[in-house]
Formats: C-alpha cells, sequence, structure tokens
C-alpha cells in the first residue's frame, strides 16, 4: 500500500488525552505565556464522554492550577460531610472507626463530583484561554523526529474498512507536530505504552499493578439519600478470592455513585470481576440503599495500582507522560485526579522554561524529578507498600501492617522502606486446574444486571464497519492456550461482555464484540499470555458517559 500522505500543523505543545492531567498543562502553559500554541486531542465525542472515576475530588490540584475556581463555577458543589468506613460480612457489616484511620485517609475538605463534568468545565477555562481542543480526534499514531525523538502524532484518521484498508469516505488524518508531545491518555493508554517500551522508560521502576473499578449511577429514594456522605467497604463479596473494594458516595440530585474495584493480579481464571459487583449489591446494607431506586448509568475503567515505585520515567525524548499514563494513583485515598492535575501543572512548567530557552524535542529535564520530590511523591510514599501487602499477605494484614505504615510515614519514620510487587497482573493468573470454579448467581434485573443491558447504559457506540481495535498476536491462542489452560478468562474479566467463545470441542472460536467495548483496558493487562493489546478505535467511538 502506498504510503499515505498528511498535512501537517505546527504547535509548540500537543497534548493527548483532555482528562485532568491534559487540560491542567494545556490551561498551565498559556498562564505561564498567553502566545504558546496548544492543543488538546480527545478521543471520546466530547470533553467528558471517556472519563470515569469514582470520585472524590482532593482540590490542592485545582487550588494551585485556579484558585478562584469557586467564583469561577467549577462543579465542586458537594462537599464531603460524612466519611465511613466498613468490613462486610455476608449478611452485616462492621464499622472501623475513623479514629484509627492514618490522617491521609480523613475526605473532609474533599467533594464528591463528576469528573466527566470538572474535565468540561475546565475544558472552557482552556479554550478561553486560546487553547486548541479537539474531541472526537484518536490519535493513533506517533510521529518521530530525524534523531528518534517523538515530535507528534497523527489524529483524526477515518474510514478503515474491517481489513483494514482504506474505505471509499477515507480521511488520512492529520500529523499534529510539537516542540513537545504530553501523554495524558489515563491508564495503560496505547501510545504511552509505546513510549515506555521504546525508550526503556520502566527499565528502574517495579512492575506496574492494576485494579478493575466499575461503576453505576442511581436515583434513589430522597428518604435514603444523605448528600456528602462517603462510604468505602472491604471484604465480602471478594475475601481471599481477590483484593478490592467498594466505594458509595452521595451527590446532590438523590443520586449515588455505587463502584467496585477489584485488583486484577487475582489468581482464579474463574473469577468474574463485573459479577462479584453485581453480588455486592445484594448485601443487606447496599440493598436496603438501592431499594426503590434505579440505576442511569454504568462504566468501567482501569485504575493503575502500582503507587510510586512502579511509575516509569516520566521524560522521553520530545515529551512527558502525565497523570495515569504513569500510574498516580494513592490507593488507599482511592484518588488519583489531584496528583494528575499537580503533573499536568509540573509538566507545562518543565515545557516553558525549555520553550524560553529555545529548546524542542529533548528531554524535559527536571519533570521528572519534580514529581518525585514535589507534592506528588510525598503524596505517594506515604502509602507505598499498602498494596504489596495487601497482593503478598491478604486484607487484613493490609489493615494492620499497612496501616501502621501510613501512620509511621505521616510522621516522616520510614520503617518497611519500599517493598516490590512481585508478578505482573498477567503473570499471576494461575491455571484453572488449580482453582474451583466460581458459581454466581443470576442477576435479578432489579439491583443486579447482566453485562450487556449494563453496557446499553455506557452509552457506547462503535462504528462497525471499522477494523477491531483490539488485536490479537496470535489468532490461536484464545482457545488452544487460554481456553485449554486458564478457562478463557477474557470471557469474564471483560466487564462489557467484548470477548466469548463459540461452538463446542474442536468447533470452538473465539470472538471480538468490540462494539461493546468501554475502553476500560483490562484485556490489554490481564490476559494471562499478553496476546490482546488495546489501540484507539476512530475517534468519537466507545461510551459516552453522561456524568461519570
Amino acid at each position: 500500500m502506498a504510503e499515505i500522505e498528511r498535512e501537517a500543523m505546527e504547535y509548540d505543545v500537543v497534548i493527548v488525552g483532555a482528562g485532568p492531567a491534559g487540560l491542567s498543562a494545556a490551561i498551565r502553559l498559556k498562564q505561564l505565556d498567553a502566545d504558546l500554541s496548544v492543543v488538546v486531542l480527545e478521543k471520546g465525542s466530547e470533553v467528558g464522554a471517556h472519563i470515569l472515576s469514582g470520585a472524590v475530588l482532593d482540590p490542592v490540584g485545582l487550588n494551585k492550577l485556579i484558585p478562584d475556581w469557586k467564583a469561577k463555577g467549577a462543579p465542586l458543589n458537594v462537599p464531603v460531610k460524612e466519611d465511613n468506613f466498613y468490613m462486610l460480612g455476608e449478611a452485616g457489616q462492621l464499622r472501623i472507626p475513623n479514629m484509627l484511620m492514618p490522617p491521609l485517609m480523613n475526605n473532609h475538605g474533599n467533594y464528591i463530583v463528576s469528573m466527566g463534568n470538572v474535565c468540561r468545565w475546565m475544558a472552557e477555562q482552556a479554550e478561553e484561554m486560546g487553547v486548541e481542543i479537539f474531541p472526537g480526534m484518536s490519535c493513533s499514531e506517533l510521529v518521530y523526529g530525524e534523531n528518534g525523538e517523538v515530535k507528534g502524532v497523527v489524529a483524526g484518521e477515518f474510514g478503515r474498512q474491517a481489513d483494514g484498508t482504506p474505505g471509499p469516505s477515507y480521511e488520512p488524518g492529520m500529523e499534529l507536530h510539537g516542540k513537545y508531545v504530553f501523554l495524558g491518555e489515563g491508564v495503560r493508554g496505547s501510545l504511552s505504552k509505546q513510549v515506555i517500551a521504546k525508550y526503556d522508560l520502566a527499565a528502574k521502576s517495579d512492575v506496574q499493578k492494576y485494579g478493575l473499578g466499575m461503576k453505576e449511577i442511581w436515583e434513589i429514594d430522597p428518604a435514603k439519600h444523605k448528600e456528602g456522605t462517603v462510604t468505602h467497604t472491604m471484604g465480602w463479596p471478594l475475601e481471599g478470592n481477590a483484593g478490592g473494594g467498594s466505594f458509595i458516595y452521595h451527590l446532590d440530585n438523590n443520586q449515588v455513585y455505587v463502584g467496585f474495584v477489584v485488583h486484577l493480579n487475582y489468581k482464579n481464571p474463574h473469577l468474574f470481576p463485573y459479577m462479584e459487583f453485581q453480588r455486592f449489591k445484594h448485601h443487606p446494607m447496599v440493598a436496603e440503599l438501592l431499594k426503590g431506586g434505579k440505576r442511569v448509568a454504568y462504566g468501567a475503567r482501569a485504575i493503575s495500582e502500582g503507587g510510586f515505585q512502579s511509575m516509569p520515567k516520566l521524560e522521553f525524548p520530545g515529551g512527558a507522560l502525565l497523570g495515569c499514563a504513569a500510574g498516580m494513583v494513592n490507593v488507599p485515598r482511592i484518588k488519583g485526579n489531584h496528583n494528575a492535575m499537580l503533573s499536568g501543572i509540573a509538566a507545562a512548567e518543565a515545557a516553558v522554561a525549555a520553550i524560553k530557552a529555545g529548546r524542542g524535542g529533548d528531554l524535559l529535564e527536571g519533570y521528572d524529578n519534580a514529581v518525585r520530590k514535589g507534592e506528588i511523591g510525598r503524596d505517594l510514599k506515604k502509602v507505598q507498600n499498602v498494596k504489596p501487602l495487601w497482593s503478598k499477605y491478604g486484607l487484613l494484614a493490609s489493615l494492620g501492617i499497612g496501616g501502621m505504615d501510613m501512620w509511621m510515614n505521616t510522621f516522616g519514620i520510614g520503617v518497611l522502606g519500599t517493598m516490590k510487587h512481585g508478578k505482573s497482573d498477567a503473570a499471576a493468573t494461575e491455571p484453572a486446574a488449580k482453582h474451583k470454579e466460581i458459581k454466581y448467581p443470576k442477576p435479578d434485573g432489579t439491583l443486579s444486571f447482566d453485562r450487556l443491558t449494563n453496557v446499553a447504559f455506557s452509552f457506547t457506540n462503535h462504528e462497525e464497519s471499522q477494523p477491531a481495535h483490539l488485536h490479537l498476536t496470535d489468532p490461536d491462542v484464545p482457545v488452544s492456550v487460554n481456553l485449554a489452560k486458564y478457562a478463557g478468562p477474557s470471557a469474564r474479566y471483560c466487564p462489557a461482555g467484548v470477548y466469548e467463545f463459540v461452538g463446542q470441542g474442536a468447533e470452538t472460536k473465539f470472538q471480538i464484540n468490540f462494539q461493546n467495548c468501554v475502553h476500560c483496558k483490562t484485556c490489554d493487562i490481564k490476559d494471562p499470555s499478553q496476546n490482546i493489546t488495546w489501540t484507539v478505535p476512530q475517534g468519537g467511538d466507545g461510551p459516552n458517559y453522561p456524568n461519570m
């Protein structure tokens, strides 16, 4: 096939992803130098369409970026009023006293928000400053310069046919070049993954770890609604099968966010994270809250859980990794948005200094150090051992020893040092023969729902004539290896029902229903053979989250 010719546009800084990290970077760039040309490229149909987060927002990043955010109408309308922690058993719950929790776990001063709406508001602030924001523009390729540096991206390619060849309405997209390129794609971004591999950015870091976060928005009985209440649970139904827990956040308008996180380092390939979430809602405490209510939205997203020791080098020739593209989530706090914002600010400050010095296309030296030695590093170092303790010794050790370690780190006394995570989440998966199959109750259609019904509430859509954006390295592996050895875990770990095995015996085939994909990236992370690569579909496709 002849080489595709594309027009190119030149900018000072090109930013991939209109999430909290990318938008913070864009705003800070313009604050420091209004004459800089800055473009933000977003694969969702609009800003916020692909943003899914808990979310209780620590406003530290926003305070630094836009100190008068309240006067400017930022959608932080529900301050946290009450913090609850519970250990669940199948029939009851035990309240963990707040006084036992390290101060960093206190949510007072934080806000229950829709991060999608926060990002929509941030985009408005950025555009008022002259930032160009283009939603519906998937960035499908990196563009390299003569010295091997990243000099831009290819965005806006449309109209390829199912076999990958250009169709009759093919649009080649454009190359957008920048002195620096910021990757703020979020967890397991496809371009970030390439950059980390090409420049060996993870050479000195521990393996990255992940969780799968699933979330529903419910409208509940006003009599049961307690605006500003934050509840976290651990224990049932996961218990010994996997790490994880839940969150229930009461926002305004009689709505609650109901979420469930499953750590993806589970061993038993029979585990079905989505069904664990659905089962959780039948716990008496949760069922009573949701009784008489209705679910209005659903979504899912991977969460980076490796923390401080798993962050790769953040600088590469020609650009930088921002926020969750590098993994800046504080796992016990279940918070990463504040660090994403702070990373965008730090990257912008490094880029402005470099551009003023006449540089471009080189390493933004100083950015990585600013993250590790600054507020983000201090936030993450305090909790760096909670996840490895949980992974190695279980929930109780994480609560006891991990809690004590957080207390000691709060006072600047590091006792445990930095613990290692061990295996990747894919390698943690064990053969099915070593584990019992898990029987899950059938969803009742009132509190719990089957996957395809729930996916309809993510408002996901993909143009069906395009190539599947989920690529198999070897098309035989799903049946010959993953089904034979691991009982076909892709049929369960995907929270959107993308993967299924059809047929019997020698006629069994692996089917990819890419139209269902909510872009969570779990398959790219958890597949035991690492045989699935997630790439971007054409721009605008995927979920259309309203208030996630």
